[in-house]
């Protein structure tokens, strides 16, 4: 691959150039030993592939080694996670390895807004770079019209039982589900940032134009639809979970679900192509499964269970990405992927960078959009050496599972090797192996001594458990949570959340359900503010979500919402077409 100069070029400028050379789908196809009717072409350079064909061929293949890539907790920007996904990936390659990844689909929200596609950076991305960030194969297009589509079902239902009587209902084949407006598991999805539609009121007008009630949007990603895309293993398990899902709670309090309402089996319809993952490749070449979506913060944010076990028949190496911190990403990943899907990983690549240490270090305020202060772009290890506790605090939460960590420092060009040779020590005195990669500067030839390193690791046998057992209470369960991943005292319930875990204590499948933690992503703390491992502080959960369907429980700590907000300077404005090639520009 020609070698562009990230510091001169911006990733888009990188990703077009690159392009020019990818290979299309169906050498990659044969690269990786797919069948002809396996591929599912979307153009020539992105295709889905035939999941059920692959497994059921391959089904006595032995897995490849399952390499799982997280991070410290990240400053505003991001540090690297799925550049270093593509970066390691890309790195195995030039060793000659048998390697696929599996990211996470971006969302609108983050393209348009701040944080951009997620598509790596620099010499480490997924290609090509359009068809990832702008809508790929639909999958996120059909998870907003499924979701909303059991918003139709209930409101238009709440609207026919308020204007008709038992006898008409009756002739239509409905039976009252009296459902409480008052008491909506759901609300209404867009892929977007909209902060202007968290809270509205809908239904104004005539007896005709529905049901006046309170309301709003949340962000599709966070959709339990988007959680069941993760999570299930077949389109017969996603049937199932899709006539489970919690629409709301009828007057008497029971819970109406999908199924209720007769709607599971058409969002079914609608999700049936989403279930086949996504193939796309990176800047060298190498095969990328783009599956399932992000925010881990507000969703269970793991790309999905069926691009990693097509992924592991296919190649001798899988890796795959978590969302932000290991207190979320890997959190999620080892209690709850790893449950559904009963795979044991071998390694957990720990992403850290210099940038974030500082910060956590008490270093000055790190904002999108704002030039990053003096003390992150010179030399001061006294500062990394302060703020190495978070990343030590991740480090033992790897460990608890029993996966092999391993720390990788996303190396930036400004980085010293003072500063480096302290996240070293720190993180081999703390039981993890190291290894520096420069693989945003060069590809993957900069990460070789990361792939050497997470190859050694991956040799080693994990001596994998989970952090809690299915029969234990819910509050056991966000307790060792709370305190053995995150470091806090103990935990504090809302009257309203204590309410909702009684009921759930009291359903027999609800109870021994998983817990997906909904936190901030930039603190170990419900806190965004209290940087580094914070100590002597109590998780506040304030609400509990059911998402039956899914598989589990959603306790909501902190102030944070399930609608983020678009900011002042978003992306949108740099994103354009060329109107002489067509070609979309200003991604990042």
């Amino acid at each position: 691959m020609p070698k562009y100069d990230p510091t001169k070029m911006a990733d888009w400028q990188i990703a077009e150039a690159a392009e020019a050379d990818m290979k299309t789908v169906y050498q990659l196809a044969e690269e990786m030993g797919l069948e002809k009717m396996e591929l599912l072409p979307y153009g020539h350079y992105v295709a889905k592939l035939d999941y059920m064909s692959i497994l059921e061929r391959l089904k006595n293949k032995p897995d490849g080694k399952y390499i799982e890539v997280t991070a410290i907790t990240p400053t505003p920007l991001g540090e690297g996670k799925s550049t270093t996904t593509m970066g390691l990936t890309q790195g195995m390659g030039r060793l000659g390895k048998s390697v696929i990844s599996a990211i996470r689909q971006p969302s609108g929200g983050p393209t348009f807004n701040i944080k951009g596609s997620a598509a790596g950076g620099g010499l480490a991305q997924c290609i090509p770079l359009t068809d990832f960030s702008l809508g790929l194969t639909g999958d996120i297009d059909a998870i907003t019209n499924a979701h909303n589509l059991a918003m139709v079902a209930a409101t238009s239902r709440m609207q026919h039982e308020f204007n008709y009587g038992d006898d008409i209902l009756a002739s239509k084949n409905l039976r009252r589900l009296n459902i409480d407006p008052r008491n909506m598991n759901m609300r209404w999805a867009m892929d977007f940032c909209a902060q202007a539609l968290r809270d509205m009121v809908i239904g104004l007008g005539g007896k005709m134009d529905g049901f006046l009630m309170q309301s709003g949007f949340q962000i599709t990603v966070s959709s339990e639809v988007m959680a069941i895309l993760s999570v299930a293993t077949s389109l017969a398990d996603m049937q199932e979970r899709m006539n489970k899902i919690v629409v709301a709670w009828d007057k008497q309090g029971n819970e109406v679900t999908t199924g209720d309402l007769e709607v599971g089996g058409a969002m079914t319809a609608l999700m049936a192509r989403t279930i086949n993952p996504n193939l796309l490749q990176t800047l060298e070449g190498q095969p990328v499964l783009v599956h399932a979506g992000p925010f881990a913060n507000i969703a269970i944010g793991q790309s999905s269970i069926i691009a990693d076990k097509v992924a592991l028949k296919l190649a001798d190496y899988h890796i795959t990405e978590s969302g932000f911190g290991a207190d979320i990403g890997f959190e999620k990943f080892w209690n709850l992927k790893c449950r559904f899907s009963g795979l044991t990983p071998n390694v957990s690549v720990i992403v850290a960078t210099i940038r974030a240490l500082k910060m956590h270090g008490g270093g000055p305020t790190v904002a999108p959009g704002k030039k990053l202060d003096p003390a992150y772009t010179e030399s001061h290890p006294e500062l990394v050496e302060k703020g190495i506790d978070n990343l030590v605090a991740h480090i033992e939460t790897v460990r608890k599972s029993g996966v092999n960590p391993v720390v990788c420092l996303n190396h930036f060009y400004t980085d010293s090797d003072d500063e480096v040779a302290v996240v070293k020590k720190a993180a081999e005195a703390a039981g993890a192996r190291f290894a520096v990669s420069r693989h945003w500067e060069m590809g993957g030839e900069g990460a070789e001594e990361l792939a050497h390193v997470v190859m050694e690791a991956a040799e080693e046998k994990p001596h994998f458990s989970f952090l809690y057992e299915d029969a234990e209470p819910l509050k056991t369960k966000i307790e060792k949570i709370a305190t053995q991943v995150y470091g806090a005292d103990g935990v504090t319930y809302s009257p309203v959340a204590n309410q909702k875990i009684k009921k759930v204590e009291a359903d027999e499948e609800l109870k021994t359900l998983g817990t997906c933690m909904v936190k901030t992503h930039l603190s170990l703390s419900h806190d965004p503010s209290l940087k580094g491992r914070p100590k002597g502080w109590t998780l506040p959960v304030q609400d509990v979500l059911t998402f039956r369907g899914a598989g589990f429980v959603v306790p909501v700590a902190g102030d944070i919402r399930l609608m983020p907000g678009t900011a002042s300077d978003a992306a949108y404005r740099r994103i354009d077409v060329n109107p002489e090639t067509g070609k979309v520009v200003g991604l990042f």
